[in-house]
């Protein structure tokens, strides 16, 4: 049993990443469990929220276990290693973790047509989190996103041994 998870600011690509990753497991017939954790803890309060999402990963996790699932994919920006230790220990399996980089004109060019009011100011957030030097040094690995999702996601999975 084991885990990636793929983590980066606002609008680097995990998601997406995470999700090509899982097609390509689906490929090949291997049982993954795909886990977005924002969703697992979006609540007002960014506090509040990272913790909500703990306490569900940790009660959801065993649930794929007993279901025989043992690859774990999961997006999220993972801000400092205290954070990368909490996912970890709620998830239950070893975990590696890749952080996507994108430079930031890159991802307002992405996000260009993104027009809600709250990714507006998701991107603000994610050019404060890059200027601060946030999420950087919690990750096994960095891997430039600014390819084709499926080659980015071959290069994860080849790092990963999943190939």
């Amino acid at each position: 049993m084991d885990g990636v998870l793929i983590t980066g600011v606002f609008g680097s690509g995990k998601s997406s990443v995470a999700a090509e990753i899982t097609y390509l497991l689906e490929q090949r017939a291997q049982p993954y469990a795909l886990l977005d954790l924002d969703y697992l803890g979006w609540v007002a309060d960014h506090e509040l929220g990272y913790q909500m999402m703990l306490r569900n990963l940790a009660a959801v996790a065993p649930n794929y276990r007993a279901a025989g699932i043992g690859t774990y994919v999961l997006a999220y920006f993972v801000r400092d290693r205290d954070a990368r230790h909490g996912i970890a220990q709620a998830l239950g399996v070893p975990l590696r973790v890749v952080r996507l980089a994108l430079p930031m004109p890159d991802i307002e060019q992405r996000l260009a047509s993104d027009v809600t009011s709250g990714r507006r100011d998701d991107l603000r957030d994610a050019a404060e989190s890059v200027a601060a030097g946030e999420g950087v040094g919690v990750e096994d690995v960095v891997i430039s996103n600014d390819r084709p999702v499926a080659e980015v996601a071959r290069e994860v999975m080849s790092w990963l041994g999943w190939l």
